[in-house]
C-alpha cells in the first residue's frame, strides 16, 4: 500500500511504509501548503526543474532530515550552493536509478528549467508494487504516448492549470495518451492565473478514457 499525501500546488509525498518520497517541496511563501517545511519528514526528494514553485525547500529540508536529492546536475548545483554537502543522486532524461523503495525513470517534460543550461523533467516511480507518472510541468507532448507503451501507468499525477502547463483539454488528452488506470490532478487554484474547474476536468478525462480521476484537496491523503 502507497499513500498520497497532497500538500498542495505539485509537491506530495508518497509513503510506502517504510520509505518516504517527497516531490517538488514548494512549501515556503505556497498559499495552498498544507504543512511546513520543518513539518515534513522525508527519505527521498524528486525535483522536477528549477522555478521557485517546485524546488521550493528543498535543499533545506534535505540539510535537516538527510533526505537524499534526485534531480539533473544543473539543479542539484543550485541546491549545494543553498545547502552544502547534500546527499545527490544526479540524472538526466530516459535514465533510470534504483532506490531502496523501488526505482525511478527520469522522462523529459516540455517546459522551462528554471537554470541555465538545464531542462525539466518527470518521472516514472516505481514505488510499492506501482508505477506511478509525475509529468511535472509541462504541454502536452506526443511522446507521453511512448511512456504509456513503455510502462503501464497506475497513476498519472498531471498539471492541469493552463497558462504555464496544460489546462484541461490537453491534460485529458494526456491521459488517454498515457493509458493511466488512475489520474490525480495538480498545479492549479495555487493563484487565480491558474484557477480551473477539476470537477469539470474529472468530466472530461472519464469521458474520452478508461482513467479514473481522484481529486485530492491539499492536506489530504489517498491510498493508491
Amino acid at each position: 500500500m502507497v499513500t498520497f499525501n497532497y500538500y498542495g500546488h505539485s509537491c506530495f509525498l508518497l509513503d510506502d511504509g517504510q520509505h518516504k518520497v517527497l516531490v517538488d517541496p514548494f512549501l515556503s511563501g505556497n498559499p495552498k501548503a498544507s504543512v511546513k517545511p520543518d513539518d515534513v519528514e522525508c527519505d527521498f526528494i524528486l525535483i522536477s526543474h528549477a522555478h521557485s514553485d517546485h524546488l521550493g525547500d528543498a535543499p533545506e529540508i534535505a540539510g535537516r532530515t538527510g533526505a537524499e536529492l534526485v534531480s539533473t546536475p544543473e539543479v542539484l548545483e543550485l541546491c549545494e550552493q543553498r545547502v552544502a554537502g547534500l546527499r545527490q543522486h544526479p540524472m538526466n532524461l530516459g535514465g533510470s536509478l534504483n532506490l531502496p523503495f523501488g526505482k525511478v525513470r527520469m522522462t523529459m517534460a516540455k517546459h522551462s528549467s528554471g537554470v541555465a543550461g538545464g531542462t525539466a523533467c518527470g518521472y516514472v516511480i516505481y514505488i510499492g508494487g506501482l508505477q506511478i507518472y509525475f509529468a511535472g510541468d509541462t504541454a502536452l507532448f506526443g511522446d507521453m504516448q511512448l511512456i504509456g507503451r513503455k510502462d503501464e501507468i497506475d497513476y498519472a499525477i498531471l498539471p492541469i492549470g493552463d497558462n504555464y502547463t496544460m489546462g484541461l483539454e490537453d491534460a485529458a488528452l494526456a491521459a488517454q495518451w498515457l493509458n493511466a488506470r488512475h489520474v490525480i490532478p495538480v498545479h492549479y487554484n495555487t493563484w487565480p492565473l491558474i484557477n480551473q474547474d477539476v470537477r469539470h476536468y474529472r468530466e472530461l478525462t472519464e469521458a474520452m478514457c478508461r482513467a479514473e480521476v481522484h481529486i485530492v484537496e491539499p492536506g489530504s491523503k489517498l491510498e493508491l
